[in-house]
């Protein structure tokens, strides 16, 4: 357990430019110029909440005229209840209403196209049940940035010889009789490809956080986490450290004993990019731990894939610990942690995920090897540099065809994660349900995981994605965003085409 952590977002400090501090070092770049986050309409913002809180109220109407179809907790008096009161309420007669939306399963891989299983409900979302037909859908809505989900090709044969030799799962954790060869092999290629002394990989993206975590931190430690990295993040961190370096433990008034700065590279609700620059240049000042989270960048950013260290030029060494994922760019599964051989030596002798979790299944870690020697350019080929070239194409012609529509989306020009707000939360089912039913597949975001009034669609572009397969999509996006009032964006709109 940590002694002290905050979640760093001052509003509207400095939100249209860049805050870079006086120790970033000159020519380095920055963030500032290529971020957008225009503000909600004030119209919109109260229909949005007017809208939200109609549904609150028509669910307490509901709550008390009608019992609800659930399971009920029986005899356990003197029990708390297994679920908080908000929590049940907000899933049964809020979520429920667009629970189609969401958990939409696929039968097929997730490709620049996915086929979507089709299903209805008979009791306004309590329950749903399969048509028997399917769907094929442009897919937007996949971590699948450079295109490597696929069931054809050097990975899946790769993959599937794999199987063939060492079966489908190693069945012990790492300390035991987990490792093979491959895992081996992998570490050393993930630290080759980061430019750092060594690395560690693990069976689960999610795990690689929850697990490592606590090997790093104990009591008497202060975490500064960021929240949406929106441009006055600086502001925010640089007071919080230079408070908690002078006055430590509020509680107890002794310095703390480490101050680690949590930050992602690129911010999957938000579409941002982190102001590496700036954080490396705090961190240093502060002489602060600084934790890079890449799950959304690795493979993603930067000229050579190498994620947000890559695109801003800048030295890994400078990140005292790189952190990221294998599900997104690799088409894979799994996590790594890389820096200092002694950090990583550290790790393989204290981290719970070493000790306790499962292994890396050695089908994932082939796609993972293939997919990342491509990248590398180590197959021979430049195929890696063409996807790495076409997923940052199509980012940037996405991205500037939907400003020039004219609806409000968040974020860098350069991350693949395309955040478009829609406000309102009906509005979150009316898009997702009328681009599906003109087969495009997308995800929709609300409360709790965004703020009441900034719900929106969220684009993942892909290398694989066509600029025919794009232009559908736009299209289609221009024409509903006409129907449902979409175009919020007061900002002046380019009339002239856009290259691709």
């Amino acid at each position: 357990m940590v002694a002290g952590t905050f979640r760093i977002r001052v509003p509207n400090d400095a939100e249209a430019g860049g805050i870079t501090p006086e120790c970033v070092p000159p020519g380095v770049q920055t963030t500032a110029s290529k971020e957008s986050f225009e503000e909600v309409p004030l119209k919109t913002a109260c229909l949005t909440y007017l809208g939200f809180y109609l549904l609150m109220i028509l669910g307490y109407i509901n709550q008390l005229l009608f019992s609800p179809k659930v399971a009920k907790e029986e005899n356990r008096e003197g029990y708390p209840p297994l679920y908080e009161a908000f929590e049940s309420f907000y899933s049964r007669y809020v979520y429920r209403r667009i629970r189609d939306c969401w958990n939409r399963p696929i039968c097929s891989v997730p490709g620049a196209e996915v086929t979507l299983k089709d299903r209805v409900t008979h009791d306004y979302g309590w329950s749903f049940e399969f048509t028997g037909t399917e769907t094929k859908c442009l897919n937007l809505g996949s971590y699948n940035y450079l295109g490597f989900a696929a069931n054809t090709g050097a990975c899946a044969e790769a993959s599937e010889q794999t199987c063939r030799e060492y079966g489908l799962a190693i069945a012990s954790p790492r300390r035991e009789y987990g490792t093979n060869e491959l895992h081996v092999e992998l570490e050393k290629l993930t630290a080759k490809f980061l430019g750092v002394e060594d690395a560690t990989v693990f069976g689960m993206g999610f795990a690689t956080n929850a697990l490592n975590l606590p090997t790093f931190l104990s009591p008497g430690c202060l975490v500064l986490s960021d929240e949406k990295n929106h441009a006055s993040i600086i502001l925010g961190l640089q007071r919080k450290l230079r408070q908690n370096v002078v006055y430590g433990n509020e509680k107890t008034g002794k310095p703390w004993k480490k101050v680690m700065i949590i930050v992602e590279g690129v911010f999957s609700m938000e579409g941002s990019v982190v102001k590496l620059p700036e954080i490396i240049a705090l961190k240093k000042k502060y002489k602060a731990y600084l934790y890079l989270d890449e799950a959304h960048s690795i493979g993603a950013m930067g000229p050579n894939g190498k994620g947000v260290v890559d695109y801003f030029g800048l030295d890994p060494k400078d990140v005292d610990i790189l952190m990221g994922t294998f599900t997104k760019s690799f088409g894979s599964a799994g996590g790594y942690i890389a820096g200092s051989k002694k950090l990583i030596d550290n790790i393989r002798i204290h981290s719970h995920a070493h000790c306790y979790a499962s292994t890396m299944a050695p089908p994932v870690a082939q796609q993972i090897l293939t997919s990342m020697k491509i990248i590398m350019g180590l197959d021979g080929t430049d195929e890696g540099k063409k996807r790495i070239e076409a997923l940052a194409r199509n980012t940037r012609y996405f991205r500037r065809r939907l400003a020039q529509i004219g609806v409000i989306i968040y974020g860098h020009e350069d991350s693949p994660v395309v955040p478009m707000l829609v406000y309102l939360f009906s509005k979150i089912g009316a898009v997702v349900r009328t681009l599906t039913k003109r087969n495009i597949a997308v995800v929709g975001v609300g409360f709790p995981a965004t703020p009441i009034m900034e719900g929106r669609i969220r684009f993942c572009l892909s290398a694989s994605h066509t600029k025919e397969q794009l232009d559908y999509a736009l299209q289609v996006i221009d024409e509903i965003s006409d129907q449902l009032g979409l175009k919020y964006s007061r900002k002046p709109r380019d009339p002239n085409p856009i290259e691709y």
